[in-house]
């Protein structure tokens, strides 16, 4: 991966995950870049040597906007407002998030609209370099006002209090920062406000949830086809002549994976070709226009995303032509909207997967052992893992509430329309893991379900697929634990095992 140059290069989610992914990511500034910065910056000045009072600048915040501060303490109301603002609750968020948060503040640092100072990206600069984390709490923003508590929590850190994780510790950041020899930062005027306010804790959050949404979506398609196999159903439903007539760009995607998932030497396909069982379910039927609907909605999402991520929306903003101007573009809506429809599309994932599995073990439908295990009755086989899964399921449809329909006036009424999006955000991931749970016990039961066809085969790609559940977990002739089966299932679904192997 080439360095990307911040403040230059747009910015993805897709590039976002990957450099956040590991230690000292790959990035420089441009000189154009720095003297752009320069350029925002010397606004500032000028409108504090001026003696106006803007707010942002010279006053204090929210419901405080009308007070007047003096130049002499503007320097302590910037380290003030960090210090009061990093109150957030919960368990910290993952090291490959503050490293998105730090990669993030940098590029749209350097967009100048900010008009921060060159040392406040620098001092960012130096966190990335030496991998200092400030330990972010997940809770505590509203969406509004920017991510104020978990945004206080990063600025904290580089002023050189709060704990940070460094060389695999958490400490203190004064500890970390003497034995880096980074200098932590004296936020000057504006810088305060400028290093707490934007939807940058929503928008990482977004890309990291966009990722696994964008995984799970190709993993289904593929543990969907070898539960088609396992029930030994009919690819009929996927002909492209179906879905030439409706125009659903995901649709058509899906049922064209579903065929080259099942493509070339079947052995399990071609011993029941002429069964005369014409149509099977909904959940096996229906999977194009169900994951295709999945994959479009995930797409709309990775846009909004990729919007914020080049955008500037802290406030105030700085213009070339000398505007210092107050707006809403802290403002999460737009984010949380999208998370909330993106958690209802991943949601739909684990759903039509608990259906799927529901066949697979009723042998009704199925035309395996109950439970896809010999000797049902003496031994439960899948019966739990169908039922882990409908928990899982149940518990999505709870998470699928939108966070965004929700509001509470916060300083004094100032702020009284809050958009809710880190929660969007954070239920969209606590999703995303729910469904790698649920296509593992699919994936698993879809397993076991064509090894109990042997001698007989399915495609190709799916061999490689089963092969590697083997590798993971055994089959099961008789009972035992599969917690750790479905973990390790689970994991290698997360890591894009499973669309990987299929290719």
């Amino acid at each position: 991966m080439k360095p990307f140059s911040l403040g230059q290069d747009r910015l993805t989610w897709s590039t976002l995950v990957q450099l956040a992914s590991k230690p000292s990511p790959s990035v420089l500034v441009s000189d154009e870049a720095w003297s752009r910065l320069d350029q925002y910056r010397l606004v500032v000045e000028k409108a504090i040597s001026s003696g106006k009072v803007i707010y942002g600048i010279n006053t204090g915040f929210g419901f405080l906007s009308d007070v007047r501060i003096e130049t002499d303490k503007l320097q302590q109301l910037q380290l003030n407002l960090i210090r009061s603002h990093a109150c957030g609750v919960g368990e910290p968020v993952s090291a490959e998030i503050v490293r998105a948060l730090l990669i993030l503040r940098a590029h749209t640092f350097l967009l100048g609209h900010s008009a921060v100072t060159r040392n406040a990206v620098a001092t960012v600069l130096e966190f990335l370099k030496h991998d200092i984390l400030p330990v972010i709490p997940c809770q505590g923003s509203v969406g509004a006002s920017g991510d104020l508590a978990p945004l206080a929590h990063l600025a904290l850190g580089l002023i050189g209090e709060g704990d940070v994780l460094y060389k695999g510790e958490v400490v203190s950041a004064k500890i970390a920062l003497e034995q880096s020899g980074v200098k932590p930062l004296a936020p000057q005027a504006k810088e305060g406000l400028s290093l707490i306010n934007g939807t940058q804790f929503m928008s990482v959050l977004g890309s990291f949830a966009v990722s696994d949404a964008k995984n799970l979506a190709a993993t289904a398609d593929v543990v969907a086809a070898l539960s088609l196999e396992a029930i030994k159903g009919t690819k009929a439903a996927f002909d492209a002549r179906i879905h030439s007539v409706r125009d659903q760009a995901g649709q058509k995607k899906v049922a064209a994976h579903m065929l080259s998932l099942l493509a070339g030497k079947d052995e399990i396909m071609e011993s029941h070709a002429n069964c005369g069982r014409v149509q099977d379910p909904y959940s096996f039927r229906c999977i194009p226009q169900v994951h295709g609907a999945t994959r479009d909605v995930i797409d709309f999402v990775a846009a909004r995303i990729d919007g914020d991520l080049n955008s500037v929306t802290d406030n105030p903003l700085v213009f070339e032509d000398g505007a210092v101007i107050s707006g809403g573009n802290f403002h999460g809506q737009p984010l949380a909207m999208a998370l909330d429809f993106l958690a209802i599309a991943v949601a739909e994932l684990g759903s039509i997967s608990e259906r799927r599995i529901e066949k697979l073990t009723n042998p009704a439908m199925s035309g395996l052992p109950a439970f896809v295990v010999q000797e049902s009755g003496l031994n439960s086989g899948f019966m739990i893992p169908h039922v882990v899964a409908a928990a899982l399921v149940s518990e999505n449809k709870v998470l699928c509430h939108p966070a965004s329909v929700d509001s509470i006036p916060t300083s004094a009424d100032k702020e009284d329309h809050v958009s809710m999006g880190p929660i969007s955000g954070r239920k969209a991931l606590k999703i995303c893991a729910h469904v790698a749970d649920i296509l593992a016990i699919e994936a698993l039961t879809a397993a076991q379900g064509i090894d109990l066809h042997n001698p007989l085969k399915p495609s190709e790609p799916l061999r490689m697929v089963h092969g590697k559940l083997r590798e993971l977990s055994p089959v099961m002739p008789v009972d035992r634990s599969l917690q750790k089966d479905i973990q390790k299932v689970s994991h290698w679904i997360k890591s894009g095992g499973i669309a990987q192997a299929a290719c």
